[in-house]
């Protein structure tokens, strides 16, 4: 694994494996009551740009469990929000701190923040990839699935940083994916190139319509309509998507025993059915769960090298 995590694309089908193995560790050893303080005396710097539920609390509190210290970071708290450079921003955290994890808008911050850091910078959700989730969602997926290699991933709805995302990991872990999404709203122009080309674009498929999509998916993945900063936006997008719903007529075409997936926060009766998501629940927030796990591994993996 690099010094950073940045997104998907960055990573290789072996990191993300070794990702996944070492949280399975510290969730057993989390479940059975065994410390594991492998950070102690280690602080992580959390800069928030994006409002936060399970980023901020899953960081912090795996932090905490790991045996260090975060410490958050807003516009309204620091000099970041009065217009310090994020070079300066990066520099002077590195005097102080043994990683960054920044949740923002732009991922070419993320990626100037990490050019100019001296310690592990961490990308916990910027427009184009949500790396963090992504890593929870296959550990997840493996955990139910007892395997990744061979199963079909499908995702309906917005082509955002989740799409982004779950199409690179899906793909570099062996898995079929599958992709419904409006015209004009397709996942990122890179990641469309990485997928048509990886092994010939032969385990990729783009659509537009979802019950194609579905059919034969081993788990379904959706996301909300409007993404943060895309609010003016909602009564248009709940018209583009009104197709776009994970409902009972979208599970029928799927395998036997398909799971389902959502980032969350979900908003029932849009892009997932009321009925959807409490007959899938427990699969659901087993994956809001293992956000703590997985980045547990990844704080290891990154912040405890010598």
């Amino acid at each position: 694994m690099k010094n950073d995590l940045l997104k998907m694309l960055d990573l290789s089908k072996e990191d993300i494996i070794e990702i996944l193995d070492l949280a399975d560790q510290l969730k057993y050893e989390r479940k059975h009551g065994i410390p594991h303080p492998i950070l102690a005396n280690k602080t992580l710097a959390m800069i928030f740009e994006k409002n936060s539920t399970r980023t901020r609390v899953s960081f912090e509190t795996g932090m905490y469990q790991l045996g260090g210290h975060a410490l958050m970071l807003n516009g309204k708290d620091s000099q970041i929000g009065r217009g310090e450079p994020t070079e300066d921003t990066a520099r002077v955290l590195s005097r102080y701190c043994d990683g960054i994890m920044i949740r923002t808008y732009s991922q070419a911050e993320v990626e100037l923040l990490a050019k100019y850091a001296d310690i592990p910078v961490i990308n916990g959700l910027t427009d184009f990839a949500h790396p963090c989730q992504v890593l929870a969602d296959l550990m997840t997926v493996r955990e139910h699935q007892a395997q990744l290699e061979g199963l079909k991933l499908c995702f309906i709805g917005d082509g955002n940083n989740m799409a982004n995302s779950l199409i690179v990991g899906g793909l570099k872990v062996g898995m079929d994916v599958s992709v419904a999404c409006p015209k004009g709203y397709e996942p990122d122009e890179e990641v469309l190139e990485f997928a048509r080309s990886f092994k010939g674009g032969k385990h990729f498929t783009l659509v537009r319509d979802p019950l194609e999509a579905a059919k034969g998916a081993d788990v379904v993945f959706t996301d909300v309509w409007a993404s943060m900063g895309q609010e003016e936006q909602q009564q248009t997008r709940r018209r583009v998507f009104k197709k776009y719903q994970v409902n009972d007529q979208l599970m029928a075409v799927t395998n036997p025993g398909c799971m389902v997936q959502h980032c969350l926060p979900a908003h029932r009766g849009e892009e997932i059915t009321e009925e959807v998501f409490e007959g899938h629940a427990d699969e659901i927030f087993d994956e809001a769960e293992n956000r703590l796990h997985a980045q547990k591994a990844v704080l290891v993996l990154l912040m405890g090298k010598k």
